[in-house]
């Protein structure tokens, strides 16, 4: 039901002080206990000269490429797919830019992108996840009466096509109310909400991936040994941006050139000038192609690659064209770099025989961004690199193969032991392109719920990884003026999913009264991708302009 006057007024101040919780500093998340591949701790050289690479945004689940999470629609980068988005804080990804909304290397989102709405000052980091932590009145929460009142009309548009719909609270977990929210439906990049859950309930948030040049077996060889890291950049350091802006130390990529400085160095120091190399990718295993690989919204997904495998790494496309070979790329990549620091590599790259040997003298190592910094831009720009990148990690936390399988069982039975109900889910890979995946609105609002629960603190990046409305990354061109949703512009944080006629939106929204509701709204529909999402969109922002009584 309506609130009245008093309560606009709340809301209003609200948004101000709640519109932080997105972009809130996430030391307080790092350090988590649990088992994982990379080290926990930075090392020296080590993304400190990195620079940034390209992100996909909602690969998949852009506009209309959007439509591409699922590569037809795909991911939400897709989504930006073809459509943009961009990302908050540590999540930027200097390559995915996409037609995200920028922020600033600080996190602080820029003004709004939107061309029909006027430029918002970004609110200070405010109360959301205080509110969280401290728990929340439970009286007067909204009804199921309530909310299905507030929402018939904005449910009645057509453009919706068929609707899956749930609302709880996110201090209790309590579902509110709901439309066939225990039905299975398609999530689209959504999907990256379980991945994300699943690693960092198993990996430690600081948990940073190394990419190592080691000695070979044979005299004058070495080895490039893959780290699963998919941000190693090849730009020089003025060069990098995420999301169109500038990095900083916390959110910078690996270095592949300090890599090679440091290698040259150590090579110079034993007095070798020439070596043969070759490039380790064992770390994964299963085919690299995704069901819905098209070189756009994804790459090949290997251990090794540089800027996220794009033909050019300073690309700002939403789903820019990849190279064929992201490992031997990255390998040539490397050896230029060597021969600029006076190191010859004698004859091509070749992949390696065997594993490099763990004991193998190490020449060099950089190291990317921690784990959590990782989610977060992978959320708020809906990387669907990344996002597999990070589904290999949970594998190999979960000790099973790190391939697209080994993922997928991996995110499933860690979900299973965090108590979400599995039996209506299918996960078959970490980005949310593949279009057989299929999640209820139900249990997508459970494991925003969990990021929300105090008895999980260790998860909170997933909620300051959402895209804020109207502000970051794939939500960064919504919510403006006109839309009929501008006055929810910073209360909704959500995490957008595109396919071809599937558009999704999971997240969290502040309500009249202040209170922070979870909600998820899944549609399968013929309808334009942008009209499909505007309509979702005044439809979430409803929740925020009631009590729903």
């Amino acid at each position: 039901m309506g609130a009245g006057v008093g309560a606009g007024r709340r809301r209003t101040g609200t948004a101000a002080g709640l519109f932080g919780v997105a972009l809130l500093v996430t030391g307080t998340v790092l350090g988590a206990g649990g088992g994982a591949y990379a080290q926990p701790s930075p090392m020296p050289g080590g993304h400190s000269t990195g620079r940034g690479q390209g992100g996909q945004g909602d690969q998949g689940g852009q506009g209309s490429q959007g439509g591409q999470g699922n590569q037809g629609g795909q991911g939400d980068q897709g989504e930006q797919g073809r459509t943009g988005h961009g990302k908050g804080k540590r999540s930027g990804d200097p390559g995915n830019q996409g037609t995200a909304e920028p922020t600033t290397a600080a996190g602080t989102p820029a003004p709004s992108g939107s061309a029909s709405a006027p430029a918002r000052p970004a609110p200070a980091p405010g109360a959301v996840l205080a509110t969280v932590e401290a728990g929340q009145d439970k009286s007067g929460l909204p009804t199921a009466q309530g909310l299905q009142q507030a929402l018939a009309a904005a449910l009645a548009d057509r453009s919706l096509g068929s609707v899956t719909l749930a609302v709880g609270d996110a201090a209790g977990g309590q579902l509110l109310y709901g439309s066939n929210e225990n039905t299975p439906a398609t999530p689209a990049s959504t999907t990256k909400l379980a991945t994300t859950i699943a690693a960092l309930s198993l990996i430690p948030g600081d948990t940073r991936l190394t990419t190592r040049v080691v000695k070979g077996a044979d005299p004058g060889a070495i080895t490039l040994v893959g780290g699963g890291d998919p941000t190693l950049t090849a730009l020089p350091a003025d060069q990098v941006q995420i999301a169109g802006q500038p990095t900083d130390a916390d959110t910078a990529p690996a270095s592949l050139d300090a890599l090679a400085r440091q290698t040259a160095a150590a090579l110079k120091e034993s007095g070798t000038t020439t070596v043969k190399l070759d490039y380790d990718l064992s770390m994964y295993s299963g085919s690299p192609q995704h069901k819905k690989y098209d070189a756009e919204n994804i790459p090949l997904v290997v251990p090794l690659m540089v800027d996220e495998a794009k033909a050019d790494p300073k690309s700002r496309e939403d789903a820019p064209a990849r190279v064929a070979d992201p490992a031997a790329a990255a390998a040539d990549a490397f050896a230029a770099l060597l021969k600029a620091q006076g190191i010859t590599v004698d004859g091509k790259a070749r992949p390696a025989a065997a594993p490099a040997a763990a004991t193998a003298p190490v020449l060099g190592r950089v190291d990317s961004p921690t784990v959590a910094r990782l989610v977060e831009r992978l959320l708020t720009t809906s990387d669907n690199t990344i996002a597999e990148a990070i589904a290999r990690q949970v594998a190999i936390a979960a000790h099973q193969p790190a391939s697209f399988e080994g993922a997928a069982t991996a995110v499933k039975q860690e979900l299973a032991r965090l108590g979400v109900p599995m039996t209506n889910v299918t996960i078959n890979d970490g980005s949310g392109l593949n279009p057989d995946n299929a999640i209820p609105p139900a249990v997508l609002i459970q494991l925003l719920a969990l990021a929300s629960s105090d008895q999980h603190p260790t998860l909170r990046p997933v909620l300051t990884g959402l895209p804020v409305a109207g502000f970051t990354g794939t939500l960064g061109k919504r919510y403006g003026s006109g839309s009929g949703a501008a006055d929810a512009a910073g209360l909704i944080h959500a995490k957008t999913g595109t396919l071809n006629g599937v558009n999704t939106l999971a997240g969290t929204v502040v309500d009249a009264e202040g209170r922070l509701l979870t909600f998820a709204v899944m549609t399968r529909t013929p309808a334009d991708p942008d009209v499909a999402r505007a309509a979702m969109d005044r439809l979430a922002a409803r929740l925020a302009t009631c009590g729903c009584h």
